[in-house]
C-alpha cells in the first residue's frame, strides 16, 4: 500500500532544506551580495542615524525575519566593520525551534561579537506583528530583513507594511526572493500542474514583491545574483539524497515514493526544460537565481 502525500513538518522542513543548501549555491549568492552591496547599504541611512541619535554611544537596532542564522552574523560583521564600535540590538522573529536552537549555538561559537546583544522570538512574522500591536511597543529598527521568507506569510502586501513601519528615519528593509528569471518561477508559472497539493506557499517571485511595494509608494532597488542548485540526484532511483531535494521542492514528505508515477514523472521532466535547468559537466543545474531588494523607509 502506498502511504498517502502529505506536508512536510517543521522538523522535516529543516532537514529538507539542509539537503537543498548542501547541494545550491544560494548562500554563496547571499555572500557574494553581502560583499558587493551591503557595506553601502549600511553605511548611509545607519551613518546619519548614530549620530543623530541622543545616546551617549553610538547604536543600530537589527529586526531580523525568519533568520538564517549563519548570514545574519555576516551582515552583523560588516555592520561593525562599517561602524566600528557601534553597539547593536539584534532581534530574530524564527517559528523553527531548530532554527533558533542552531543560531543561539553559532552565537555561542562568536566570540568577536562584542557590542551585539541577541532576543529571539520563536514566532511567525504574523504573531510578533500581533505581539507588538497587543502591547504597544512600536519599537523602530534601523535595518530589518525578510531572506526567504514571504512564501510562507498569510498576506504578504500588509506584511511588507507592517515591517516597513518599524523601520526607523534613514533605515533600510532587505527583501530576498526568487528573481523571475530562476528556475522556481518558470516552474510556477509553466508547470504549475506538476506540484502537488501538499506544497503550501505562495508561489511568488521578484516582480510580485516590486508590485506589492509600488502599489505601498516605497522607493526600492532591486539586485540580481545569479546561483544554480544541482538536482541531479533527483533523478537518480532510490537515492536518498534525491529524495529529500524533491521533498523540499515539493514541500512533500517523501515525495517520490508517494507521488503518482504520472505526477512524478511530469515534475521531472518540467525541471529538465531549458527555462528551469541547464546541462554543466554532466549534471542538472535548476536555476536558483534571487533578486536582492532593498527598500527606503
Amino acid at each position: 500500500v502506498i502511504p498517502s502525500m502529505r506536508s512536510l513538518t517543521a522538523e522535516e522542513y529543516v532537514e529538507a532544506f539542509k539537503s537543498f543548501l548542501d547541494h545550491s549555491t544560494e548562500h554563496q549568492c547571499m555572500d557574494e551580495f553581502n560583499k558587493e552591496q551591503m557595506p553601502n547599504i549600511v553605511a548611509g541611512g545607519i551613518t546619519r542615524l548614530c549620530h543623530c541619535r541622543s545616546h551617549k554611544a553610538e547604536h543600530a537596532s537589527l529586526l531580523l525575519g525568519d533568520s538564517l542564522a549563519g548570514q545574519d552574523l555576516k551582515m552583523i560583521r560588516i555592520l561593525q566593520a562599517v561602524h566600528p564600535g557601534v553597539s547593536i540590538d539584534n532581534e530574530i522573529v524564527e517559528p523553527n525551534p531548530q532554527h533558533v536552537a542552531a543560531y543561539k549555538e553559532l552565537v555561542n561559537q562568536a566570540p568577536d561579537l562584542q557590542n551585539v546583544s541577541f532576543i529571539w522570538h520563536q514566532l511567525t512574522s504574523l504573531e510578533y506583528e500581533q505581539q507588538v500591536k497587543e502591547k504597544g511597543t512600536h519599537k523602530k529598527f534601523d535595518f530589518i530583513h525578510m531572506i526567504q521568507m514571504l512564501y510562507r506569510v498569510e498576506d504578504i502586501p500588509n506584511t511588507i507594511k507592517f515591517f516597513h513601519s518599524c523601520l526607523d528615519h534613514h533605515g533600510k528593509l532587505l527583501i530576498i526572493i526568487l528573481s523571475d528569471s530562476s528556475g522556481w518561477a518558470s516552474l510556477w508559472r509553466k508547470h504549475r500542474d506538476c506540484l502537488p497539493a501538499t506544497d503550501s506557499g505562495h508561489y511568488i517571485t521578484c516582480s510580485g514583491i516590486t508590485d506589492v511595494l509600488q502599489r505601498l509608494g516605497l522607493e526600492h532597488r532591486v539586485y540580481e545574483f545569479p546561483s544554480g542548485w544541482d538536482i541531479t540526484e533527483c533523478f537518480v532511483e532510490g537515492d536518498a539524497v534525491g529524495g529529500r531535494m524533491m521533498d523540499f521542492l515539493t514541500g512533500t514528505k517523501n515525495f517520490l515514493g508517494t507521488a503518482p508515477p504520472a505526477l512524478r514523472r511530469r515534475l521531472q521532466e518540467a525541471l529538465c526544460q531549458p527555462e528551469c535547468s541547464s546541462a554543466r559537466d554532466g549534471r542538472i543545474i535548476f536555476s536558483n537565481n534571487l533578486s536582492m531588494i532593498v527598500v527606503e523607509s
